[in-house]
């Protein structure tokens, strides 16, 4: 399924919880939203990519190295993707092996780069360093902290849904985050907890999201850079600047792919109504064992699929409050917006 629902979901909740907490941060966050989002998921995911070619449109489909057996837009055939650097053919897999680690951490490393793998206990101290290298290398905007923020809420989302860290309290249909409860989580986040409660605009925040510029900043937190700053000090291994060609191209087609995958996640997570009763996708109904939208909905609520919502945010906030007490430099911002129209206009009316 699409990832990019709960990913900008547990960003949305982890800002709410980081609000609750008055953390420096959240005005940064606030003004920088889409680069926020878009670290939420483009941030980490870089493996988002088409997995094919529709043969009779040359239009791209599928999604990273799950290779569709034909075209979703024709039924047709189709041809496996590659992304051609510098007269080089690569893969989706060979993308993923390369950079899906130095994105997630702790987990993701291929079998030949298992030692790479940074204790969960070190993950603060590494966004920490990140976030200084950001302010006093890529200076003077804060948009790339904001970006690096966004990040940190797709680390805590997917150790703790994927279970490699403790903090989620979730039994829906099979399990915690299985590909039969995906569809359940994505449409019950997209309308129940995103459209309903909190009145947002998934069409405005996913191509907001999906066109913010590549900030440099990520080629130095995946390590795929020469190695400078408090992060080659504290962490001086597995640094691959001769990578960066290509990761630069990889986060082109990242944004230019996702531009496209928008409208059809969109249409494929929307509802119509049939003989008085909310349907979804059915292709998504399947993939759950034939379950529809009121029951998915019933099911959401039986497991408080909320509450694991909750517990989601309030771990972003944990870890962005840890990252906060090891840098001094956040803790040097504003902890407000500053003064409203209602306080100016109080100020500025003639008295």
């Amino acid at each position: 399924m699409s990832g990019v629902i709960g990913h900008m979901m547990y960003a949305i909740l982890g800002g709410k919880a980081a609000e609750q907490r008055r953390l420096p941060v959240v005005p940064l966050l606030n003004r920088y939203y889409a680069s926020y989002l878009a670290g939420a998921y483009l941030g980490c995911d870089v493996q988002t990519l088409p997995a094919a070619i529709c043969v009779d449109t040359g239009a791209p489909v599928g999604y990273g190295s799950q290779l569709p057996a034909h075209s979703p837009l024709t039924g047709g055939a189709v041809r496996p993707y590659h992304l051609i650097v510098d007269d080089k053919q690569y893969t989706p897999r060979q993308i993923h092996q390369l950079f899906y680690g130095r994105t997630h951490l702790s987990f993701g490393w291929s079998a030949a780069q298992q030692d790479h793998a940074l204790p969960w206990n070190q993950v603060p101290d590494y966004l920490a360093a990140t976030i200084g290298d950001a302010l006093r290398l890529f200076g003077p905007g804060h948009r790339q902290v904001a970006y690096i923020l966004g990040w940190l809420t797709h680390v805590v989302g997917d150790n703790l849904i994927k279970s490699y860290q403790p903090g989620i309290d979730l039994e829906l249909l099979d399990g915690t985050y299985t590909p039969q409860n995906r569809p359940i989580q994505d449409l019950v986040t997209f309308h129940g907890v995103g459209r309903q409660e909190l009145g947002l605009s998934w069409e405005d925040l996913m191509a907001d999201m999906a066109s913010t510029p590549v900030e440099p900043v990520q080629f130095h937190y995946m390590r795929v850079a020469a190695p400078r700053g408090q992060l080659a000090e504290q962490f001086p291994q597995y640094w691959r600047p001769e990578d960066a060609r290509l990761l630069q191209a990889v986060f082109q087609e990242n944004r230019r792919y996702q531009q496209i995958r928008n409208g059809r996640l969109l249409q494929q997570l929307a509802l119509r109504q049939l003989n008085g009763r909310w349907v979804c996708d059915e292709q998504l109904s399947q993939r759950t064992g034939g379950l529809q939208y009121e029951e998915m909905v019933s099911l959401a609520k039986k497991a408080d699929f909320r509450h694991a919502l909750w517990q989601m945010g309030e771990a972003v906030a944990d870890l962005m409050e840890k990252v906060v007490q090891r840098q001094p430099l956040l803790q040097e911002m504003p902890r407000d917006n500053g003064p409203g129209w209602k306080q100016l206009s109080g100020r500025w009316k003639k008295q």
